[in-house]
């Protein structure tokens, strides 16, 4: 997964027919992990989770490969999208040290950040 922010939305990009996109297509709930490198967390950590629509705007589509060509010279111009799946999120957290403690961040739509510290 590639995910990219576009037009204020959370693109979920990737090469189409892969197990990921055939996982979505089949089930579109989703919860997107950064890489964990360091078993300490000392560099924090963040989850979205939600779930997939396939958007299939043709014109929201040659902008996005527009922007994607000139912010990476990645060349999609021109191409389908199908599927071109934008997140629709359902919550974030996050892991993170701060002050010596350890901080975590929780947020889901509508009831705003709930931040829990752990010594």
């Amino acid at each position: 997964m590639e995910p990219r922010i576009f037009e204020d939305r959370l693109l979920l990009v990737g090469m189409p027919g892969t197990t990921k996109f055939r996982d979505l297509a089949r089930d579109p709930r989703f919860c997107l992990h950064t890489a964990t490198v360091d078993p300490s967390v000392r560099e924090g950590d963040a989850k979205l989770w939600g779930e997939v629509v396939n958007v299939q705007d043709k014109a929201m589509h040659k902008r996005f490969a527009d922007k994607l060509f000139e912010d990476t010279g990645f060349d999609l111009r021109g191409r389908d999208f199908d599927p071109f799946y934008v997140a629709d999120l359902t919550g974030a957290s996050s892991v993170g040290f701060e002050d010596g403690r350890l901080t975590i961040r929780i947020w889901k739509p509508g009831t705003g950040e709930r931040v829990v510290h752990k010594s």
